[in-house]
């Protein structure tokens, strides 16, 4: 496991499925964790996972299409953790179809909200030489015509990725991104289709070499691998997380 103790972690959309895991995942690593998202409910039974771990745990809700809202968390989370060492944007608008609304939605929360809280945190992280992992997806390497808005902002993640190590490297900052495949959790979009759309859901599993969809888990320890020392000399990639899917 790697050691994140006295580490400062913000994540961006951590209340559920891979943004939860990856709060996880560094608190039971020692990090003190702030997290936001939407939705109050789950928000605070995530918080409270984190902080039953013996770390500093905080939350608030926030509207990631808001960039007042995103500039006002970032800052206090930064003020109720002492700094911040790690930001994780990973909140998602979910945007998929070809019409003006997926689009605004996908660009609001998935691209803008990455942009927003970035600048926001540039100056904890520029103090601590931190550094950034954004989530992106699969869907960004290829033509959708399931999801054309959904893959492509996380197309845009992936190149905005390369452009922040560039940037940010003359500040110590590096930045790096990972792309998971289907991933399957309890409440999330590919359990739903188990039962909505079973024929999608098997052609999908399918797909993927060892037979199953992957789990929040197995994308949070690629976030914690590239927030760590042991990736020191690692930025601007997108690690694809997806057990072969794309093979």
């Amino acid at each position: 496991m790697q050691d994140f103790e006295g580490r400062r972690v913000v994540v961006c959309g951590g209340s559920r499925g891979i943004g939860r895991s990856i709060a996880l995942g560094f608190a039971r690593a020692g990090a003190a964790v702030s997290l936001c998202a939407r939705g109050p409910g789950p928000l605070e039974a995530t918080r409270a996972e984190v902080a039953a771990l013996g770390v500093p745990a905080h939350a608030a809700p926030c509207d990631l299409g808001d960039r007042a809202a995103v500039a006002a968390y970032v800052a206090a989370a930064a003020e109720a953790l002492g700094g911040i060492d790690v930001l994780v944007n990973n909140a998602s608008g979910f945007g998929s179809q070809d019409t003006e609304e997926h689009w605004a939605q996908g660009l609001s929360v998935d691209v803008m909200a990455t942009v927003r809280a970035t600048h926001a945190a540039l100056p904890f992280l520029e103090a601590s030489r931190g550094c950034i992992v954004n989530v992106s997806s699969i869907s960004g390497y290829r033509p959708s015509t399931r999801t054309p808005a959904y893959a492509a902002v996380k197309a845009l993640l992936i190149n905005y990725t390369q452009s922040q190590a560039a940037m940010y490297a003359p500040q110590g900052i590096r930045a790096n991104a990972v792309a998971p495949g289907s991933i399957e959790f309890p409440g999330g979009s590919w359990e739903a289709r188990r039962s909505s759309d079973p024929a999608l859901y098997g052609a999908i599993r399918d797909s993927i070499p060892f037979g199953r969809l992957g789990t929040p888990e197995e994308v949070a320890d690629v976030v914690l691998f590239l927030a760590s020392p042991a990736a020191r000399w690692v930025t601007g990639q997108t690690i694809i997380v997806d057990g072969g899917q794309m093979l």
